[in-house]
């Protein structure tokens, strides 16, 4: 009986019996792994690693903001009612009771006045999905701008893309659900696009609509769209795109030690979970301070749709404004009747450009890439100031989203402005059509300049604003040179060559590869040739060199003086006089350079 005592205690002296909760945790994970594997996922997922900079926040916001979204939104299924049937408010708001309305307003009134809490949910709903969208909007612009979409990337901008149109199409479904009249004047605009189309805009409407607009069964398709259909694909191609950010590995900014074989920067666990963690709470936390503040979508101000009337000053959601936009800045003549059917090209030619623009958006890295015939993989984000072209197409292109997307509150423009209607439009047609050209040549000598300011500074060093008179008469303006890590940030970026086309067998150049050659030489027009490691030593040489003959002549005219004031002894020379004058009379500038150079190889030593 005592040596089982003893044995017993022995056993719990070398192994403490763990805690209840611990035992089941280790418990349930080695029964899952067992039976998924999943400890090696776990384990790759975890050494992940993240590079950290600010402009890959931009992504994080639009997938917090999605998920505010979800939350919200699934609060808001509980009560509201996706029908047309005709009713009569009785709810809380008294200015809008007994008025006759459809089921669907009348839902989402009494969600607003009658459910607690109800009006902050919705409002954090639609400023959430006004944040997804614009996060994914800046997101791909980072992505755009710097080269972050090539090889291999590709497929990944395009399905960023795709969720960038299904963010809008999700935003504008849920838009028009309420039924009141903001909502039912959009579907009237969307309903006007379709029956512009020749031969299958009207069976298209009616088939939406069930019937003559507005129908009794478009809310109820919408609500099936908004939280059944659409969020599906979404989260789907979510997942795809972050799975192939994984296996890809995420771009990062040139840097010491950063090549394309390599990632620089935090481990998924425990780090960068911890700093995801912290951000999604800051962005859901500032999607409620705004909805707490800042009243969005106020339908008891709207009433029920009615096809008769129309609110003045109406505006769709900012990113369904460029449609809209594109609709104004149409001209209104150009209905064209043949054989008995009347062709809306007013209404066809901003869809088809707006088609066009969609795709090539789409379709762009491979469009370069085709053009600039780089097969390689690309790991390194690019300055955009090293790309001065993409830059300069970028910048038109947003100028052009802004335009129409301006135009869609020319009506606001004109009343707010005391301006007329007609000029507002004319001026916005003009902008559309000339302002990406000259953003494009702005931008482009704007990315060149830059370009040769950094290779100044790389060569020279950066202007420290002291002139110095040397003792022959010279004035000269003393450089700072740049440290090792910000030289490679300036020096860091590859070369490109306009394609060279060869005559095939026949002795022949296709057309398409002669177009080819002409757009790379369009491509890569007025490049600067990234410095050489030589021109770069001479370079750092010769700042070195400078600074020692400047500090040089500095001291022997110190000395000099001190000599003529009568203190010839060399004792008393401040240069020399290690605890007095080294401090009060040595120029720090002298002394800086050399500080800094033995920082920086202490730095690579550690």
């Amino acid at each position: 009986m005592s040596t089982a005592t003893t044995t017993e205690r022995r056993d719990e002296t070398e192994a403490p019996e763990k805690p209840l909760g611990g035992r089941f945790v280790g418990w349930a994970a080695n029964y899952i792994d067992e039976r998924t594997s999943l400890s090696g996922l776990v384990k790759e997922l975890g050494r992940k690693i993240f590079p950290d900079h600010w402009s890959f926040m931009l992504g994080e916001i639009a997938l917090w903001s999605f998920v505010a979204v979800l939350l919200s939104g699934t609060f808001l299924t509980f009560f509201f009612q996706a029908s047309m049937v005709p009713t009569h408010y009785h709810g809380a708001h008294l200015p809008m009771r007994g008025i006759e309305m459809s089921a669907a307003l009348e839902s989402s009134l009494r969600l607003s006045f009658d459910i607690r809490g109800g009006l902050l949910v919705r409002q954090i709903h639609h400023w959430a999905a006004l944040t997804f969208v614009a996060g994914i909007g800046v997101h791909m612009l980072r992505v755009f701008f710097t080269g972050a979409f090539r090889k291999p990337r590709e497929l990944n901008w395009v399905i960023g893309f795709v969720l960038f149109v299904l963010a809008m199409a999700e935003g504008f479904t849920g838009y028009s659900l309420p039924d009141d009249l903001l909502s039912g004047n959009g579907l009237r605009i969307i309903d006007g696009m379709i029956k512009g189309f020749p031969v299958i805009g009207t069976w298209t409407s009616f088939l939406l609509f069930g019937g003559e607009f507005p129908g009794n069964q478009i809310v109820g398709r919408l609500y099936t769209l908004h939280i059944l259909l659409l969020p599906a694909i979404l989260v789907a191609l979510l997942l795809v795109h972050m799975m192939l950010m994984v296996i890809n590995k995420h771009t990062q900014f040139a840097g010491p030690a950063r090549t394309n074989d390599n990632v620089v920067g935090y481990p998924m666990m425990p780090v960068y979970m911890s700093k995801m963690g912290g951000f999604f709470f800051i962005t859901f936390g500032v999607i409620v301070l705004i909805a707490s503040l800042f009243t969005i979508n106020p339908i008891w101000n709207y009433g029920p749709y009615d096809p008769s009337p129309v609110s003045a000053g109406t505006q769709p959601d900012w990113y369904i404004g460029f449609a809209d936009g594109a609709l104004r800045l149409a001209p209104s003549n150009l209905d064209v009747v043949i054989l008995d059917h009347t062709l809306s090209f007013g209404i066809l030619i901003p869809v088809a450009v707006l088609g066009v623009f969609i795709v090539t958006v789409a379709l762009y890295p491979f469009i370069e890439a085709w053009i600039t015939g780089d097969k390689r993989e690309h790991h390194i984000a690019q300055r955009p100031r090293n790309a001065a072209t993409r830059t300069a197409i970028g910048a038109a292109g947003v100028l052009f989203y802004a335009v129409l997307w301006a135009a869609a509150s020319s009506d606001l423009i004109a009343t707010h402005f005391s301006l007329t209607m007609e000029g507002v439009i004319h001026t916005l047609q003009a902008l559309l059509i000339l302002g990406p050209i000259v953003v494009y040549f702005v931008t482009k000598r704007i990315c060149i300049g830059l370009q040769k300011k950094d290779r100044e500074i790389a060569l020279h060093g950066y202007e420290s604003g002291r002139i110095v008179r040397l003792p022959g008469g010279e004035y000269i303006e003393v450089h700072q040179p740049v440290d090792e890590y910000e030289r490679w940030k300036l020096v860091g970026y590859e070369a490109y060559e306009p394609l060279v086309v060869r005559p095939n067998a026949k002795g022949r150049i296709p057309w398409h590869q002669n177009l080819r050659a002409a757009l790379s030489r369009w491509f890569f027009e007025d490049r600067l040739t990234p410095l050489t490691a030589t021109e770069l030593d001479e370079a750092v040489a010769h700042q070195h060199h400078t600074l020692e003959h400047i500090a040089h002549e500095e001291q022997d005219e110190i000395r000099g003086a001190h000599e003529r004031a009568g203190f010839p002894d060399a004792s008393l020379d401040p240069i020399d006089d290690g605890e007095h004058s080294e401090t009060a009379v040595k120029p720090s500038h002298l002394i800086a350079p050399a500080a800094e150079d033995d920082a920086d190889d202490e730095g690579k030593k550690k």
